[in-house]
């Protein structure tokens, strides 16, 4: 039997390393993020327009197809890699370092989006994997423009999911807010978009309609 995600919710941080500086890897503020992720991404760009030189058209096409497509993955990393755990003390160590101590504090601001030095890390390895995709089918060069869009697809994920934490949801996204909530305090195995509630509906993880909001007029 697979243990189930905590509902054990607290207050402050939770300690994932012992090792000072590992733990503050695990920490970042919307500033840096920007920053250094806003940089990566235009080098992206950069590459995919003057160095590769795709077409201003072809490249729009890619960035948009890569936009889509990080729904689709966001969804599956949440539910099938943020959301494994078994018995075994290792999965279950991953499990927290990746998401479980994001559902025990899930008000610590410090660790509501991606470090940089573990994106980068893990934005690497995607690109090497979609790049491989792309070589196969024999157009390796239309990665450039497909990943800045995925990339940018985490990057709005990442604030709207921030967001869903520290503020009080926009008039038009209450039920967007409300729908993470019930992920994390109700059905940790329903509602795991973050961005959009578009493959919850595809794959039947919608949360009971008993439990949708009722919208003020």
């Amino acid at each position: 039997m697979k243990p189930e995600v905590t509902t054990d919710f607290q207050t402050g941080q939770a300690e994932i390393f012992k090792n000072p500086i590992l733990e503050r890897l695990t920490k970042t503020d919307p500033i840096s993020n920007i920053i250094v992720y806003g940089l990566v991404i235009a080098f992206l760009v950069y590459l995919a327009i003057v160095v590769k030189d795709l077409s201003v058209l072809s490249f729009i096409g890619l960035f948009v197809f890569g936009l889509f497509f990080w729904t689709f993955a966001e969804y599956m990393l949440h539910r099938y890699v943020f959301h494994w755990v078994t018995e075994a003390k290792w999965s279950q160590r991953f499990h927290f370092i990746m998401h479980g101590a994001h559902h025990n504090f899930p008000t610590d601001k410090d660790r509501l989006l991606m470090p940089p030095v573990p994106g980068i890390i893990l934005a690497s390895f995607l690109f090497g994997i979609f790049y491989c995709v792309f070589w196969i089918i024999g157009y390796s060069s239309l990665v450039y423009g497909f990943f800045p869009g995925f990339f940018v697809g985490y990057l709005m994920y990442s604030f709207v999911h921030r967001a869903t934490h520290v503020m009080r949801p926009p008039k038009r996204f209450r039920d967007l807010w409300h729908h993470h909530s019930l992920h994390h305090y109700k059905y940790p195995n329903k509602a795991f978009g973050v961005s959009n509630t578009f493959w919850d509906k595809v794959f039947g993880t919608m949360p009971p309609k008993k439990d949708k909001r009722v919208s003020s007029k």
